[in-house]
């Protein structure tokens, strides 16, 4: 069958629909995936068809403008403005690539804001696929993006607030579905119910072992384990980082991706002052939208980009903002963690991490010191039960198939 993938964002938005892609393929599917101009070279390297998505709103991160959206207040109500024209491109591309693919099923990121239009439009099968379980009500946990719980009934009460995740943009998403000749919808669309009322199949790429599978979780909606891209075949790390690796003991790794906010520069100073006051090696993760560390001593090393899978299994400890795919990296290679979230969902896997057992208990950015950032990394390096249950969690997540079991999940979508 012919199957477009709709995903935007950032790196960890959109690798694992390539791994999922690749998995599609190889079960004998015709597998397209569309997302920003960014990513065009992960998604065709891995020999996989590629339509372009504009991706002008993510590019906006890194604008003064975006990086104020992110850390809130008033310049994010300006933000808004400028991110809706960008969304009705986004959402044209997306109709553009349907029509390029005639689909007989679409995956869909919700960031894209289309997939689910565009399969009530064509009267095709949708499946909404994210790697943070954030679409389905539990009692289990709170939506993840709240970073609050008193359990139970309440927890399940908070999922009303997705609907309003993308109701400032209702009027572009209500343009488009003109467009498509749709009937109007509510502002607060909710995407878990199909227009006949059915649950809407949902497919997270997460595991069970981070998340067991809550018991009031509808049958449409299934958590199978991680969709991980596997190293590209013939990449090599440059001599100078196989040089600092070979010199010494296994360094920490930190790294915050593009959530380094407006002061990167300050982070970097205190990632490297808490290295020195420890005495302990370091890489630090200076990719797009990372941290500036400017010069550095013999002890820290400049990364500016690795594969996790191949990086990660090399660290004493990883350190990084808490994004969904970076969690599961590090864990994945069995390393003990500390996450210092920013926004949105990164508390939650926080949270997460040192309920595992794996970590200690996350330290927010914006009260992050050289002081605890030091205890921290000497705690993370030295606590045997932190190395030794996250060594038993990454041989357990080793040993699943996402992406074999999302595969069969589809399938049986598409069947019923």
């Amino acid at each position: 069958m012919k199957i477009l993938i709709l995903t935007i964002g950032s790196r960890g938005d959109v690798q694992p629909y390539v791994a999922l892609g690749k998995g599609l393929q190889t079960a004998g599917h015709d597998v397209t995936i569309c997302t920003g101009h960014l990513f065009e070279k992960i998604v065709t390297s891995h020999s996989l068809p590629f339509l372009p998505m504009d991706d002008e709103m993510i590019r906006l991160t890194e604008t003064p403008e975006g990086k104020a959206m992110i850390e809130g207040g008033g310049a994010a109500f300006k933000a808004i403005s400028l991110v809706k024209p960008m969304i009705a491109r986004m959402v044209r591309d997306a109709w553009a690539a349907a029509q390029t693919v005639t689909p007989d099923v679409i995956l869909y990121h919700p960031k894209t804001l289309s997939g689910y239009h565009i399969g009530e439009k064509l009267s095709k099968p949708i499946i909404l696929t994210m790697a943070l379980p954030m679409y389905t009500p539990t009692r289990a946990f709170p939506l993840p993006i709240t970073n609050f719980t008193l359990g139970g009934w309440f927890n399940r009460l908070t999922y009303s607030m997705v609907p309003m995740i993308s109701a400032p943009y209702a009027d572009v998403i209500g343009a488009f579905r003109q467009e498509l000749g749709l009937p109007k919808r509510g502002r607060f669309l909710n995407e878990t119910r199909l227009p006949n009322g059915r649950t809407t199949p949902t497919l997270y790429g997460i595991s069970h072992h981070l998340i067991p599978r809550p018991a009031d979780w509808p049958e449409a909606v299934q958590a199978g384990g991680y969709w991980f891209l596997e190293q590209e075949a013939g990449w090599q790390p440059p001599a100078d980082l196989t040089t600092f690796l070979q010199a010494g003991p296994p360094p920490v790794y930190i790294g915050f991706g593009s959530m380094a906010g407006k002061q990167p520069d300050k982070l970097a100073a205190i990632a490297i002052a808490a290295l020195q006051k420890v005495g302990l090696r370091g890489l630090l993760a200076t990719g797009w939208g990372g941290l500036q560390p400017g010069d550095l001593p013999d002890t820290i090393f400049q990364l500016k980009e690795a594969p996790h899978d191949w990086l990660f299994p090399q660290m004493a400890a990883v350190v990084h903002h808490g994004g969904a795919g970076t969690t599961a990296a590090g864990l994945r290679a069995g390393k003990p963690t500390l996450i210092c979230p920013f926004v949105g969902d990164q508390p939650f896997w926080g949270e997460r991490v040192h309920r595992l057992g794996v970590g200690p208990k996350g330290i927010p950015q914006k009260k992050l010191t050289v002081a605890n950032l030091a205890a921290a990394l000497t705690s993370l390096v030295n606590n045997p039960a932190w190395q030794q249950q996250a060594a038993t969690l990454g041989q357990q997540l080793r040993a699943e198939d996402g992406v074999g079991t999302a595969v069969q999940f589809i399938e049986k979508v598409v069947r019923l």
